[in-house]
């Protein structure tokens, strides 16, 4: 009777251990398309072995653990990835609004010339019809017409250029309050991973690795926490998980220890601090990053390059304008930026002069503003810009025409090695329909085995009972 007995719970541990798998196989089944699920398995193992009087008895079979199949190194080579993958399409996104910024479409294909093509509703433009309506107004300088339409494109000049400098103003004050989000994002992320690390020390305390739903989600928001900064997760001795950044220096930075957050992720308009210290963070990768490299790099020096084409334009017309100094500017001499550039008090016209003091039909001052046009300046020799004012323009936008493409051409490829990284991971921690199938047969098989053994004792057991000696 010991025997049977044995044996039948032998039977019943068989049946809840494939009971245990048949549920796991389940699970797995049904997480096939979340990305932020590993699949598990459940070991299934030995109880042990005992000495009874007829010898080494099994005591059976029991689900052990279950076991969460994941790569520690991909996972990090995957947050790796993705903070590079989130740094350049920000970086993207950013010059993208610059461009809308301009008023005009960059076409970041270079051509034959080098230069890249823009649209005719912009700056660029402007600043052609202004030089054309002077050479007009000097070929007749004393038309009504062709005086009205040169303070008439001045206007366009002048109003195009301070709503592209507005535009990059906006787009600047944008990526500020882009950073300012993510810095929210950032501290809201790490204080859900400090707290899932202690939900899974207080639920393993007895178990390493049984939190496995815990560990799916703390994994998922490292993997959106990488988005935003680039951070190094690192475990101790006692399974503490730490997450650390870098300074200038090179130097680790704790920012989560265990269940502590060591000081919140704060902009200050410059740069990220972060740690118990404050500690300014060189981030190398992640939104955060691409968003101020933009900033700080493209955005800032197309808004630069428009601030020395205003500066050279008020300075070199209004000395052509006014060469003796004594008779009146053309531009207001004080606006040499381009939000502040203007037309002079009193420039109208009725006032518009095309020389300086000549007779009627003189056109000396048109004229030589109207060869501006042409004219070739230089930085070394004390002017603002090099080449000329459509040269110069046109450079500072195929510049930025080349950043977008460039910015777009990382994204892509950034893309690609975030995919392959990932179908590497998957390979090892996502679900496949066909081998969850599979398992799930086998389990299923297992479980109605293990059940006609149950049944088979069972009855055995009825017959000792209930039949014997009747």
């Amino acid at each position: 009777m010991s025997g049977l007995f044995s044996s039948l719970n032998s039977a019943v541990n068989a049946l809840s251990a494939q009971s245990r798998a048949v549920e796991i196989a389940g699970k797995n089944l049904a997480n096939v398309n979340n990305p932020n699920y590993a699949r598990q398995r459940v070991l299934i193992g030995s109880l042990g072995t005992i000495i009874t009087a007829q010898g080494p008895e099994s005591m059976g079979i029991t689900a052990l653990a279950v076991q969460q199949l994941r790569d520690g190194l991909l996972d990090k080579q995957v947050m790796r990835e993705l903070s590079l993958t989130a740094s350049y399409n920000a970086q993207q996104q950013a010059y993208q609004r610059a461009e809308a910024g301009l008023g005009q479409n960059i076409d970041g294909t270079q051509n034959s010339g080098g230069a890249s093509s823009t649209t005719d509703n912009g700056v660029s433009a402007a600043i052609d019809d202004f030089f054309n309506s002077f050479q007009s107004f000097a070929a007749d300088p004393t038309d009504p017409g062709q005086r009205q339409t040169l303070i008439q494109k001045t206007s366009i000049l002048i109003d195009r250029m301070q709503l592209a400098d507005q535009r990059l103003a906006q787009v600047s004050a944008d990526l500020d309050s882009q950073v300012d989000t993510d810095v929210v994002s950032t501290n809201r992320l790490m204080q859900t991973i400090a707290d899932l690390n202690g939900q899974i020390a207080r639920l393993e305390i007895n178990n390493p690795g049984s939190a496995v739903d815990l560990r799916d989600q703390r994994q998922a928001d490292l993997e959106e926490l990488s988005q935003k900064m680039p951070v190094e997760v690192r475990v101790t001795s006692t399974g503490k998980v730490q997450l650390y950044s870098k300074d200038a220096a090179n130097t680790d930075v704790l920012l989560v220890d265990g269940s502590a957050v060591q000081g919140s992720i704060a902009f200050n308009g410059t740069q990220i601090t972060g740690g118990a210290s404050n500690t300014p963070l060189a981030l190398s990768s992640g939104s955060m990053q691409g968003t101020l490299s933009a900033r700080d790099g493209g955005v800032k020096t197309i808004r630069d390059n428009l601030n020395q084409l205003a500066l050279q334009l008020v300075t070199s017309v209004n000395q052509a304008y006014n060469p003796t100094n004594a008779t009146g500017n053309f531009f207001n001499p004080a606006g040499t930026t381009a939000a502040t550039i203007s037309l002079a008090s009193g420039v109208t016209t009725a006032t518009l002069k095309a020389s300086d003091g000549g007779t009627a039909g003189d056109n000396t001052v048109a004229l030589a503003i109207a060869q501006l046009a042409t004219k070739k300046f230089a930085i070394s020799g004390g002017a603002a810009i090099d080449g000329t004012f459509g040269g110069f323009f046109s450079t500072a936008v195929s510049n930025l025409g080349q950043s977008v493409a460039g910015a777009t051409a990382r994204a892509t490829d950034q893309t690609s090695i975030e995919n392959l990284v990932r179908s590497q991971r998957d390979g090892v921690s996502g679900v496949s329909l066909d081998e969850e199938t599979a398992n799930l047969l086998k389990f299923q098989r297992a479980f109605q085995a293990s059940s006609r053994v149950f049944n088979t004792i069972d009855d055995l057991l009825d017959n000792v009972v209930n039949h014997l000696g009747a």
